[in-house]
């Protein structure tokens, strides 16, 4: 813009040359313009910084979901094909919490409009009652806000456990709405603003801001120089129509003086004709010599001019040169960082795709756990089972072995105190022969 302010002005001005091209001279050594800033990291390092960017990535998905959700329930059918009984379940229980709502606040708007319209009958006593049943009305609503919250949550619960129905689901994109997908957009404007903040240091802000410094000063740098051009151009143009007006007036004067002279005599007519053919003569040498005096003036201001765009054109070439080898520098990263992109769109979707092989492995390997564990949970309760009866067969084992133990004590006891009997007998028997043998001898004696 300051390059084509100073190819114009010296058509307009012929006295201050010297000071377009100190002008010149400024603008020539600011209009190679500070070099933007750009990241020098182009992934995130910092596990906080990559905490924030899933959290915000989660949040996107959960939102895309959430505003599908009411196409989910328009198509009922399609929808529990799609989703599975339970989530579709979950969506039209959803829906219709969030028909409710809509439906009691159009019922509330509408009463306000009508009860505004009847303000005249605020002291009627049906006024009154109306105004308390929409205030009734009214403290129904949180409540309802708060279970469309809960039935959100659960909804984004079971389609983040299901996530082949969150993927189809996912896929029915022409069924959100216009302001749904404004709002998307905006949260992924967000997270390229936060990813690129994100990979900015202190170093490249102050940078920036230095920068977004530097370009302001010399925005304000030129437009003073174009205000000041323009300033002389205006007073220049003012110059050259009040020259105009002062010949126009002129001219005027003496087509006045010559049509009174007309009026007098042809005499005076003749000796008027003479006399302004001899001014008319007069006046065309003296403009031939002003013209003259301004085409060499002329000369002079475009040979400057040529000048002056003759070193515009070289600072022009100059700045063509540097700008290409920046496009081409600008034109070789992108083809880099598309190779490189690319690479890892590769190797992404392989690992996307070896990821969906190990989930349904995992889906395989789950499905075989659960057989495994109500396997071992009845085997588990047929060892329990079985535990109990071989407790309870040792427990009769035991008081079996206890009571032959007692038995056999009582009778070892039984068999000793008979023999101890026995022997007692004999031993009675015994002292009773010897005491008769004993009399028997006395006797004879």
């Amino acid at each position: 813009m300051a390059l084509d302010v100073l190819t114009v002005a010296p058509l307009y001005q012929g006295l201050d040359i010297n000071k377009i091209r100190l002008i010149a001279q400024t603008t020539k050594k600011s209009t190679t313009p500070p070099k933007a800033l750009i990241p020098a990291k182009t992934k995130l390092t910092t596990i906080e910084t990559k905490r924030i960017m899933s959290v915000l990535d989660e949040t996107i998905h959960k939102v895309e979901l959430v505003s599908l959700l009411s196409h989910a329930a328009s198509d009922s059918k399609t929808s529990e094909g799609m989703l599975g009984p339970d989530i579709a379940k979950a969506v039209r229980e959803h829906e219709d919490l969030c028909q409710t709502f809509l439906g009691r606040v159009s019922y509330l708007q509408e009463e306000e409009r009508k009860l505004k319209e009847a303000e005249e009958f605020e002291d009627e006593a049906w006024f009154r009652e109306r105004l308390f049943a929409m205030d009734v009305q009214k403290s129904q609503l949180p409540p309802l806000m708060q279970g469309i919250k809960e039935s959100t949550k659960n909804v984004v619960r079971l389609l983040l456990s299901n996530p082949q129905a969150a993927s189809l689901l996912q896929a029915q994109t022409l069924g959100r709405s216009k302001e749904a997908q404004c709002f998307i957009d905006s949260l992924v404007e967000l997270r390229g603003f936060l990813f690129e903040k994100l990979l900015t240091s202190p170093m490249e802000a102050r940078d920036k801001i230095q920068f977004i410094q530097d370009i302001t000063r010399r925005n304000r740098r030129h437009q003073e120089i174009i205000d000041t051009l323009e300033n002389e151009l205006a007073a220049c143009v003012r110059n050259r129509n009040a020259e105009v007006e002062k010949e126009n007036f002129v001219v005027q004067e003496l087509k006045n003086h010559l049509h009174q002279v007309l009026r007098f005599s042809e005499n005076s007519l003749l000796r008027t004709k003479q006399e302004a053919e001899k001014q008319q003569k007069a006046d065309f040498r003296a403009s031939q010599a002003r013209v003259a005096a301004v085409q060499q003036e002329i000369l002079v201001l475009q040979s400057q001019f040529h000048n002056l765009v003759m070193e515009n054109r070289d600072t022009e070439q100059a700045l063509r040169k540097k700008k290409y080898k920046v496009e081409t520098e600008i034109e070789n990263w992108i083809q880099k960082y598309d190779s490189e992109m690319s690479e890892k769109q590769d190797e992404y979707e392989e690992l996307d795709i070896i990821h969906k092989e190990e989930q349904l492995q995992l889906e395989e390997l789950k499905k075989r756990y659960d057989v495994l564990v109500e396997e071992f949970s009845q085997i588990q309760a047929e060892r329990e089972i079985l535990a109990k009866k071989r407790l309870e067969d040792e427990q009769e084992m035991v008081r079996m072995v206890r009571a032959a133990t007692l038995i056999q004590a009582l009778w070892k006891g039984y068999l000793v105190r008979s023999m101890l009997k026995s022997k007692k007998k004999k031993r009675g028997k015994g002292k009773g022969e010897k005491e008769k043998g004993k009399g028997k001898r006395k006797g004879k004696k």
